[in-house]
């Protein structure tokens, strides 16, 4: 009779069925190891336990011949992206993927072949590290507020969820599930707020927070000058344009006619 697989995991792995009768899931952070494995009563003393990934099922990465005692890896195969990555446990028929990648996301299926057959299937998700939210000073309100939006940006991530909170209330949050080159989530703060402000990015299993320090962009903001994105910036440099071409033409005029005066004195 079919046993539901077990599963354990290293590093921070977390786990939950998706389907309890047919396929574990599992989660897992990029960089860490997991091991996928079958009860120990599934398994017979002359079993052959074969482990398939994705539907390559008949190109198996791990032979495990427990009668014969012996165990065959074929790391080459999906273009070698397992190589020095599996080990296996010829006694439990455990097999643990070290170094994880996001390429490594897919289902696998451990196959025991005996008198009876068995399938255990593993769907497992494996989750780029996150990036540290950064927070910067977008612009400030056209009236005389000392309001300003500050946005908390991450770059290059996927299947994350972005929140602004104050304290412990949840403001605004934003989701993605595909690859987005920047993800940005704005905020309307005046710069004598006090209250405490944190923006966090997280994924189904981690997450990385940053807290505002408003007096510190603002400050940063006006370091830079420009820097900062927005409709200031633009108007103060249009204005000192104007500013500047005016104060020309007027130099220009006042040469000029200094001129005209000077010739009509000496034709005098």
């Amino acid at each position: 009779m079919y046993q539901p697989a077990t599963l354990t995991g290293s590093e921070g792995g977390v786990f939950g069925d998706a389907d309890a009768d047919v396929v574990k899931s599992v989660s897992v952070m990029e960089g860490d190891s997991v091991t996928l494995h079958v009860n120990t009563v599934d398994i017979q003393r002359d079993d052959l336990i074969m482990c398939g990934y994705q539907s390559s099922l008949k190109t198996f990465l791990v032979r495990i011949n427990r009668e014969a005692n012996t165990v065959s890896v074929n790391a080459d195969v999906h273009d070698g992206m397992f190589r020095d990555r599996l080990q296996v446990d010829v006694q439990t028929g455990s097999l643990t993927i070290t170094n994880i990648t996001t390429q490594h996301s897919g289902l696998y299926q451990l196959i025991i072949s005996g008198k009876e057959k068995n399938f255990n299937g593993f769907k497992v998700t494996v989750y780029a590290r996150l990036p540290v939210p950064v927070i910067s000073r977008e612009y400030t309100q056209p009236s005389q507020s000392s309001e300003s939006v500050l946005l908390c940006s991450v770059m290059n991530v996927t299947h994350v969820s972005l929140s602004w909170y104050k304290g412990k209330s949840l403001l605004s949050s934003i989701s993605v599930s595909d690859l987005n080159i920047r993800l940005s989530l704005p905020l309307e703060v005046e710069y004598h707020d006090t209250n405490t402000y944190i923006c966090v990015i997280k994924n189904p299993i981690t997450n990385q927070t940053t807290h505002l320090d408003i007096e510190h962009v603002y400050h940063k903001c006006s370091d830079c000058g420009c820097c900062c994105n927005g409709p200031e910036p633009v108007i103060r440099l249009v204005i000192s344009a104007v500013v500047g071409v005016a104060t020309v033409a007027v130099l220009v005029y006042d040469i000029r006619s200094r001129k005209v005066q000077t010739s009509a004195s000496d034709l005098h």
